[in-house]
């Protein structure tokens, strides 16, 4: 049986074949590279956030899941709020020196940038 379910074909041209099967394109999750070949960046942001200070640890190689672990457990061990997203992860403050002992003690490759 066909699975021809309208939402999967939105923006596509109607088509008046009755065999017709639209084929989407599933993105590949990316593979997550080991710690030891992690090449992070850790650094103070506050470009477009209202004048407040946020760490910026950016360059993670990997899928959405490891990076919201990730993010989750450095946020914990600063006590602070922030998100995980779009392959960087920031962090409510400035936090550049303990998130990258933290990162170093998990086996990560970091560099600060100050």
């Amino acid at each position: 049986m066909k699975t021809n379910d309208w939402k999967e074909r939105l923006n596509i041209v109607y088509s008046t074949n009755p065999d017709f099967v639209y084929e989407t394109d599933k993105a590949e999750e990316q593979e997550t590279l080991p710690p030891f070949r992690q090449n992070l960046k850790v650094q103070l942001d506050k470009r477009n956030r209202a004048g407040k200070k946020v760490t910026l640890v950016t360059g993670f190689v990997g899928s959405d899941d490891d990076l919201k672990t990730l993010g989750k457990t450095l946020k914990t061990k600063c006590g602070v709020g922030g998100s995980a997203k779009d392959g960087e992860i920031v962090i409510q403050g400035d936090w550049r020196e303990k998130v990258g002992a933290l990162l170093r003690s998990m086996g990560y490759k970091c560099k600060i940038v100050m």
